[in-house]
């Protein structure tokens, strides 16, 4: 039997989280800048780029995965323990790959760049192993990064983008009411965080039908475990007087979204109630400053102020928010859209970015925990537009 290295399997009907004048106008973008750095084809590796071209979110399970995009061809390369399901779910053309004999990835590739071109490739994705054997396989004339241009792509949002987040903002609201209507004392974390969860994904598939469901999850601490924002759930018990720190994050089609609060069960000591307060009053205050023309290390200069005339400043554990659009939890965050002091990035309409003040105080100090609150802001014309409905602070979140 002659085993092929690469073949086509097509079957089903397309399904796509956008319509197709909207990859063909992220593609055409790309192709601007292919056509102007003299790149003859891109060899894209990662979740999110695959994802933000072609619409296919793969599931890599060890095995590479690509998107070739060249002057007239878009083409994604995916894996036959996958079928036909990459082809549904991509724009443009797909081609399996077999297992049976080793780098059959990288002669399917090979069979849409040619050799001798210069290719285009992921400077912040493609590991050096990988890279080898690029160039055994393709023998490049170049190579050319296209990853901090196609960031930078990604960091502007579409109509059809700011839609979909906007569903993703409610439905991480969703996801807070259904946390918050379990927390009591007693409660376990794991059957909270499993409440939001679900709610969440019944809302995604209420919204989008037609959609694949995956990768919605929720980070709900108490006590000591509000110390880190991505610590994981445990079954630890609720009591009385507890920091919690709720933390929803639903993925709908590749975006995410997320949504984060401080509550106290029952009751909050005047130590956290004041450290909460400033943290809330930092919230409020930096999200005001995100409007048109504010550089990101500007914000967050300003909000550093705002902490240190309350003397929180050393307790800061993270930049004050970042961008939100392809995979910004799991891979992808546009790394130059974050208030940080080093990125001197200028906000602009129509980018999104969170705004997330973030204070932890040692066990070993009145008001200890962690203490966060997080809203997402769409850049207008003339300031910005909240799309995170959830209420936050003392006034709305002692819960019992």
């Amino acid at each position: 039997m002659d085993r092929p290295q690469y073949y086509r399997f097509h079957q089903g009907q397309k399904q796509l989280p956008f319509v197709d004048a909207e990859y063909e106008s992220r593609l055409k973008i790309l192709r601007q800048t292919m056509q102007e750095t003299g790149v003859d084809a891109c060899v894209l590796t990662s979740m999110h780029n695959v994802s933000y071209y072609s619409g296919f979110l793969y599931c890599s399970f060890g095995r590479p995965y690509a998107q070739v995009i060249t002057a007239t061809d878009t083409v994604t390369f995916s894996a036959g323990i996958d079928a036909a399901q990459p082809w549904r779910r991509c724009y443009g053309d797909n081609i399996t790959y077999t297992d049976w004999q080793r780098h059959n990835y990288w002669r399917a590739i090979l069979s849409v760049t040619g050799a001798g071109k210069t290719i285009g490739f992921e400077g912040d994705h493609i590991s050096i192993s990988q890279m080898q054997l690029l160039d055994s396989f393709l023998e490049p004339k170049e190579k050319i990064d296209i990853a901090p241009a196609s960031m930078k792509q990604r960091m502007h949002k579409s109509p059809a983008e700011l839609a979909l987040i906007r569903a993703g903002a409610a439905t991480a609201d969703v996801g807070g009411h259904a946390i918050r209507d379990q927390i009591k004392s007693g409660a376990r974390e794991i059957d909270i965080a499993m409440a939001g969860r679900n709610a969440m994904e019944l809302e995604i598939a209420k919204r989008f039908p037609d959609a694949e469901y995956r990768d919605s999850w929720v980070w709900f601490q108490s006590g000591i475990n509000t110390d880190g924002a991505h610590n994981p759930v445990t079954a630890r018990k609720l009591e009385s007087g507890d920091i919690l720190s709720l933390n929803a994050f639903p993925m709908i089609s590749g975006y995410y979204t997320a949504l984060e609060r401080t509550l106290f069960v029952d009751t909050v000591d005047a130590d956290s109630l004041a450290i909460w307060q400033a943290n809330v009053d930092a919230h409020k205050y930096g999200m005001g400053l995100l409007k048109p023309g504010m550089s990101c290390a500007d914000v967050t200069q300003k909000i550093n102020a705002f902490f240190k005339e309350h003397n929180l400043l050393q307790y800061r554990t993270f930049g004050y928010g970042h961008s939100f659009g392809v995979l910004s939890h799991y891979y992808g965050r546009e790394a130059e859209l974050e208030l940080r002091e080093d990125v001197e990035t200028i906000l602009q309409p129509g980018m999104v970015i969170s705004m997330e003040p973030m204070l932890t105080i040692p066990g070993d100090q009145p008001g200890a925990g962690g203490y966060r609150e997080h809203d997402i802001l769409i850049i207008t014309e003339d300031g910005n537009e909240n799309i995170t409905g959830f209420p936050y602070g003392p006034a709305n979140n002692i819960i019992g």
